[in-house]
């Protein structure tokens, strides 16, 4: 399985988007502060994911996710609940 993840930075609010082959592992990494494009806006609640059995399938929503203004926003109407509660 292959998943998207959305992480929210303790920090500052921020969102992140990312997708991997072991959720667990990459959570415990971007806490560890290990990546380099987020270790400083370490610590991170995960809010959201979505599993995908094709990598390609997982590949092409985190872009969507990253480049696509409307998928984000698309995505932070249906999650709005969990984005507030995770302040």
């Amino acid at each position: 399985m292959y998943y998207v993840y959305v992480l929210k930075s303790q920090k500052d609010g921020s969102l992140y988007f990312g997708y991997t082959n072991d959720l667990k592992r990459r959570f415990v990494e971007h806490n560890e502060k290990k990546n380099i494009s987020t270790k400083h806006k370490a610590p991170f609640q995960l809010i959201y994911y979505e599993s995908y059995r094709a990598r390609a399938d997982a590949k092409h929503r985190e872009k969507q996710l990253k480049l696509f203004s409307g998928a984000t926003t698309h995505l932070k109407r249906r999650i709005r609940n969990s984005l507030d509660l995770s302040k």
